[in-house]
């Protein structure tokens, strides 16, 4: 079938829908809900089969879902109603929640139902919530609906919702925290609910701010209210039982009005707070280790899977000290929402010189990559249990193994940030894992690809597991199976071997200068488009138009050889 994503935004529940459908066979088109005659013409231009709408601000207009058929993903149980799901369930304190699909009809989230699906709620954020269970169980509904579509056409049977309440927008005094009177957990509910969009607004130094990143700080507290420690990005707030670590604020009014690290927004009033060290016991945590057996695991959970200079910086020294344990192994785990998606946009675009810090933070990843890469005495192992974008999965592919959650997502291009070539030697590793004609199709796509397709591109070797705790108990088996002495040598010298020929062949820092010097000119040169393809995403302007390369419907030329092969 023909089906039109019709969306606000290619959200990461878009994206795996898109991957998804594909896979199934049906010829996927997308449009932005920018207004009624844009999304009118995208259907008089793709005439599709069914339009389904997973993430959309209003609802559609009658005069569209009259003509068509118009499944609408709606993040709540059946009865649910209105725009703010998944935040007056986190609110609310909610055990259990869910996905329900609605055909769309004149009164919103109120049309009969095709199918159902429900999740325990996890304590987490909002945004990481949507991305994985409301996703997840999104997958499992529209496959259904899509069966039943398959087998009964539009008269399958659909029932009416039970009557439920619609539940306005959330608002910040819904979210407001009083450090008085709030426990630890109601904090976390309430910054959670706010993550990633909007935030949760308070006050801190008589500046208005907003909350992002809260985690419970061990063995912590002091007077409600107070900054009581700081710890590498992070802040930690007293609450009436204890603290919380805060490690993003958006302060809308300052220069540079998008989410940061907390301590660089409050960079000016920290002065004499306690510090603790950073991924200590009581401190802040993003970077952790463990060895289990001759198997190394090193995890780095950076918020939105950014990677800073400073944080590439500290994870290198944390590879660094993986290297000298007594392992055979280094499984490198990256974060439970994305594994890595490249540079830190937002610490470079707040910088006095976004083009330097641009450049010290690709070298930054780079020094990470070229170590991975020139690794000779233990095997390396990439565990994606998130999504991974741009630069992030070129890291991810300096490892000799590349193993990926069924469910992920990866996005490995850099030509929407204004054309940016990109570096993480990925003109050395494509070709390898790849092979020629793969490389250059992972290259010039734009458009996100799953795990099944990483697989055969050669991105990745692997994919298994459906949920977290699957992945990571074959990740563990995996892993101690290769310890194995005869195929562990064996593995090593093949490695060696490998490695000795590709660098008599051409030398790894060859690749790295020619790279760099294509992203110097895109950081320094006198073309903007990087620089103003950053400021539009950090600033999240939004576009006046779907991009061709999503809104298959308005290329010229497929629709030319659609038409010839009808």
């Amino acid at each position: 079938m023909r089906v039109l994503l019709l969306i606000h935004g290619f959200n990461a529940l878009s994206q795996r829908l898109f991957v998804e459908l594909e896979e199934m066979g049906h010829e996927v088109s997308i449009e932005f809900d920018i207004n009624d005659k844009n999304t009118t013409t995208a259907i008089e231009l793709f005439e599709p089969d069914i339009i389904l709408a997973p993430y959309l601000k209003r609802a559609i207009p009658k005069s569209i879902w009259q003509k068509h058929l118009c499944l609408i993903v709606h993040p709540g149980p059946v009865g649910d109603r209105g725009p703010s799901a998944i935040d007056w369930a986190i609110l609310n304190g909610e055990q259990n929640w869910g996905v329900t699909v609605l055909q769309a009809d004149k009164e919103m989230d109120a049309g009969p139902v095709w199918e159902t699906r429900s999740f325990a709620m996890p304590a987490s954020t909002k945004s990481a919530i949507y991305r994985n269970e409301v996703t997840e169980a999104t997958v499992t509904a529209v496959r259904n609906c899509f069966a039943a579509l398959h087998k009964h056409g539009t008269g399958h049977k659909k029932s009416i919702p039970v009557a439920g309440r619609f539940l306005p927008s959330t608002k910040q005094s819904d979210r407001k925290i009083c450090w008085q009177n709030d426990s630890t957990q109601t904090v976390l509910r309430k910054i959670r609910a706010g993550d990633g969009v909007p935030g949760t607004c308070d006050e801190i130094f008589d500046q208005k701010v907003y909350l992002y990143d809260a985690h419970e700080a061990d063995s912590l507290s002091g007077q409600p209210g107070e900054i009581i420690a700081v710890s590498g990005p992070a802040i930690c707030r007293a609450t009436v039982d204890g603290a919380v670590w805060i490690g993003h604020l958006r302060n809308a009014n300052g220069p540079h009005p998008f989410k940061l690290p907390a301590t660089t927004v409050l960079s000016s009033y920290i002065d004499g707070i306690p510090r603790i060290g950073i991924d200590s016991a009581n401190g802040y945590k993003e970077i952790s280790y463990y060895k289990d057996g001759q198997v190394g695991h090193l995890s780095f959970n950076f918020y939105n899977g950014a990677m800073s200079t400073g944080q590439c910086q500290r994870l290198l020294a944390s590879y660094h000290q993986a290297l000298k344990q007594d392992t055979k192994i280094i499984v490198l785990h990256g974060g439970h929402d994305f594994w890595s998606n490249g540079m830190h946009l937002n610490v470079i675009e707040a910088n006095a010189s976004p083009a330097d810090e641009s450049w010290q933070n690709i070298n930054a990843i780079d020094d990470l990559a070229e170590q991975i890469i020139a690794t000779s005495d233990q095997i390396t192992i990439a565990a994606l249990q998130g999504n991974a974008g741009a630069g992030g999965v070129f890291l991810a592919r300096a490892c000799d193994y590349v193993w990926i959650r069924r469910g992920v997502i990866l996005n490995p291009h850099y030509k929407d940030m204004g054309n940016l070539y990109g570096s993480e030697f990925w003109t050395y590793l494509l070709p390898r894992y790849a092979g020629a004609d793969k490389a250059k199709r992972i290259n010039q796509q734009r458009l996100p690809m799953g795990a099944k397709q990483a697989v055969e591109l050669g991105l990745a070797d692997a994919c298994f597991g459906e949920t977290r705790t699957q992945f990571e108990t074959e990740v563990s088996l995996r892993s101690s199976q290769l310890c194995e002495q005869k195929s562990f040598e064996q593995i090593i010298a093949a490695k060696r071997q490998q490695r000795a020929v590709d660098e008599q062949q051409k030398p790894l820092a060859a690749y790295r200068v020619e790279e760099l010097e294509k992203m110097k000119q895109n950081f320094f040169g006198f073309d903007p488009s990087y620089h103003v393809a950053r400021y539009n995403f950090v600033h999240k302007i939004a576009k006046s138009r779907t991009p061709v390369t999503l809104a298959r419907h308005r290329d010229q030329r497929l629709r030319q050889r659609r038409e010839n092969v009808s």
